[in-house]
């Protein structure tokens, strides 16, 4: 349990477990301990590095805004600095915009990536969600004191009194139009794409977050040598808010790591 200074924040991350690195990225307003389970389980057969992005769990806040570039930058800084080789980088939501972004912008850092719960461009969400998210300031800050959320990051967090600026902050980042389908496209890396059966992400967009990868193309004939090099994966029973919970989730990333 440690710092590394990069671009200007002192991101804190842990590390569990020995082996080949995997990255971890958590959601928004998440911090380490949210992983539950999951944690152990990715760090039985891997060393899994759980990072807490700008804002977020013992991490403070710096001057600058949120968006997922700057993100990917800072956990690219982590990863030039602890490994220097490429690493499997696996995100949720909030996370899994940030792995994307570290595919993108650093592709050289990421051997295989994990894509949880997040879509390839801001119309990806339902209407419904856009409108929570665009909900996110001062006022949705004060309410979100009585959440567990807020109890962890009051515990952690080196200065809590940020609260009401890490939401508004998260409010104008999420409000921000994005299309990131040419970018994903050009994706190198191993992907694998996972998502709740009724996730805040429509089966459509997901079918076409799929595509962008030569996925949901065509046949992949009778041995399967047709078949795109990502993989999907679909969990039954769960939302948006659970999928990271889902007891099969460890085994289907073990799978694709292997």
């Amino acid at each position: 349990m440690t710092y590394a200074d990069v671009n200007g924040v002192s991101l804190w991350f842990e590390e569990f477990g020995e082996g080949a690195p995997l990255v971890l990225l958590h959601g928004g307003f998440w911090s380490i301990p949210l992983f539950g389970d999951l944690l152990p389980a990715l760090a039985a057969r891997r060393r899994v590095v759980a990072v807490e992005l700008q804002g977020h769990g013992h991490t403070a806040d710096v001057e600058r805004a949120l968006a997922y570039e700057t993100l990917a930058d800072d956990v690219a800084g982590l990863v030039a600095q602890r490994f220097g080789t490429p690493v499997d980088v696996m995100g949720y939501s909030l996370g899994a915009g940030t792995a994307l972004r570290v595919a993108i912008q650093h592709p050289a850092q990421v051997r295989n990536l994990v894509v949880v719960s997040t879509a390839a461009k801001s119309a990806g969400w339902y209407p419904e969600v856009r409108e929570g998210m665009a909900q996110l300031g001062p006022a949705a800050a004060e309410q979100m004191r009585q959440s567990p959320l807020y109890a962890r990051y009051e515990a952690v967090n080196p200065r809590p009194e940020d609260w009401p600026r890490l939401v508004t902050k998260m409010g104008e980042m999420v409000r921000k139009e994005y299309d990131w389908s040419e970018e994903i496209a050009g994706i190198r890396a191993r992907t694998m794409l996972i998502f709740a059966d009724a996730d805040s992400i429509p089966v459509t967009h997901i079918a076409e977050f799929y595509g962008l990868f030569g996925g949901g193309q065509r046949d992949a004939g009778w041995d399967g040598a047709l078949r795109a090099a990502a993989r999907l994966a679909v969990l039954p029973g769960r939302t948006h808010y659970d999928v990271m919970a889902a007891p099969e989730l460890p085994a289907l990333v073990d799978e694709f790591l292997a």
